[in-house]
């Protein structure tokens, strides 16, 4: 598997295209149990960075809005 410095170093598509991939092949089976355990769990950490990259855009998405609201707030020229 791979290292948790490698996880954070994905990309949110590189981690999306992986985890499409990872669940292609499990959906296609003919994989030994160990293999699949093995992509289970792959699948698992790609899902975590995936929802951490989505989480941190988010949260960017948020701030903003409400940096908007605060600065919009007392303009009624609209």
């Amino acid at each position: 598997m791979t290292s948790k410095v490698a996880e954070e170093a994905l990309g949110y598509e590189q981690a999306r295209d992986e985890l499409i991939e990872v669940v292609r092949r499990l959906e296609a089976g003919g994989t030994s149990l160990e293999e699949s355990l093995a992509l289970w769990e792959r699948g698992e950490e790609l899902a975590k960075v995936c929802r951490r990259w989505l989480d941190g855009a988010r949260a960017r998405l948020d701030a903003a809005l409400a940096e908007e609201e605060e600065t919009g707030a007392g303009d009624d020229s609209e």
